[in-house]
């Protein structure tokens, strides 16, 4: 294991892990950015990128060099090219993320941007042709294919997209749709562009039997789900879009998944486990876009500045075995309990050192406590837990009475 100890380390370099790296380096925290592959995520496969704002018209690879270049001007930011096998919490706060090659690194807290990859459907010859003629990528092998019949599988955004951009390289593109004749899932910019296209052939109702061939494909076994009835036709290329699989396979049980295994967040990108965050497609977000992913990495890293210093402010009391520290959580947004602060920090001072914790934002020991209450001080003594006090309803200073004593 690394003797070093990082602040944070952000799992995967596509468009959120890299905002978060940005926004990490702004805040000069001890960064390690670990990315397996190349950095950018699947949108460096596109050629044209037009709804990421200030940089219309960019190809997705050209966007995420501009990102790359970005995070590489902090100090604090290390890169590091290996993959992740697994993430442990440890004691006191810590996370260890594995690596296949380069050993185990530790942190105080981690963001994960692991990313999904195509879905496979299973259909015969899908897994023996891969890269033989079946591709998950129009801009990677689209020129491969000149002149040449392609099918496409899909009805969505991705599917149509890449239809189009099928049509400047083959001399025809079949899209099996599995919808009634007319219906598509896409925009409406693009279907009313693919039903124009002289080159596009949509075969409604339908689906994919077989993929055939020997060393590379040569033709297709087109199903029609009404009626069950099939037929051969002969092309050289498949290329699927038919939904994506989150990369979470590698992660602990603990960590919670929804049932396509999408992780779970809340709105500050934080999963169930204290310290660990995810962000862009890895996530049960309902956006899957370069500009969401982007606003998750800066949520994500915001809130990771404040888990450290709420962390480092819990280390600080649990390890203070000489004196009394007093805990009191409160809601900016009660107004009352705002107005009695001063006057039970008051109460407390001769005994206690007190420390405000807005459960807005640090809610870390409020939740550990099981705390019911939005306005309630939780007492140590020598780094112990003594007592936790409901201010809410009662005269505090009957409450407080006997631990001033």
């Amino acid at each position: 294991m690394s003797d070093e100890e990082y602040d944070l380390i952000i799992v995967g370099g596509g468009p959120g892990g890299m905002t978060a790296a940005i926004y990490a380096g702004r805040a000069e925290l001890k960064t390690l950015l670990i990315e397996k592959g190349s950095f950018g995520g699947q949108i460096t496969d596109s050629l044209d990128v037009e709804n990421f704002p200030g940089s219309p018209h960019l190809s997705g690879q050209a966007l995420m060099d501009r990102f790359k270049e970005h995070v590489t001007q902090s100090d604090s930011v290390s890169l590091l090219t290996t993959r992740v096998s697994g993430v442990e919490a440890a004691a006191n706060h810590r996370q260890i993320v594995h690596t296949r090659r380069r050993g185990d690194y530790t942190a105080r807290a981690v963001i994960l941007d692991v990313g999904a990859k195509p879905r496979q459907l299973g259909i015969p010859g899908e897994a023996e042709f891969s890269g033989n003629g079946v591709s998950y990528c129009a801009t990677c092998d689209a020129e491969f294919f000149k002149n040449q019949h392609v099918f496409v599988l899909g009805a969505g955004n991705q599917a149509i997209e890449n239809a189009i951009l099928l049509t400047k390289y083959a001399s025809k593109v079949s899209v099996a749709v599995m919808h009634d004749e007319g219906i598509l899932d896409c925009n409406e910019v693009d279907r009313r562009e693919a039903m124009a296209n002289n080159k596009i052939e949509f075969i409604w109702n339908s689906t994919l039997a077989s993929i055939n061939g020997e060393d590379s494909v040569t033709s297709v076994t087109v199903r029609n789900i009404l009626t069950g009835q099939e037929h051969d036709v002969d092309a050289t290329g498949v290329f699927s879009f038919v939904g994506m699989v989150p990369q979470t396979d590698f992660l602990p049980d603990t960590l919670a998944r929804d049932v396509h295994g999408y992780i779970k967040v809340n709105r500050n990108q934080a999963t169930n486990v204290a310290g660990v965050y995810a962000v862009g497609d890895c996530t049960d977000t309902p956006l899957r876009q370069v500009v969401t992913a982007s606003g998750n990495g800066a949520v994500a890293e915001v809130n990771v500045e404040r888990y450290l210093k709420e962390t480092a402010q819990l280390e600080k009391i649990m390890g203070d075995t000489s004196g009394n520290e007093a805990v009191m959580f409160y809601s900016p947004y009660d107004d009352e309990s705002v107005k009695r602060l001063e006057h039970i920090e008051a109460l407390l001072t001769p005994r206690y050192k007190v420390n405000l914790d807005d459960i807005t934002s640090q809610a870390l020991l409020y939740h550990q406590l099981n705390i019911g209450s939005d306005f309630a001080v939780a007492l140590y003594q020598q780094g112990h837990l003594k007592q936790v006090v409901d201010l809410t309803q009662g005269s505090a200073e009957s409450k407080l009475s006997p631990v001033r004593q």
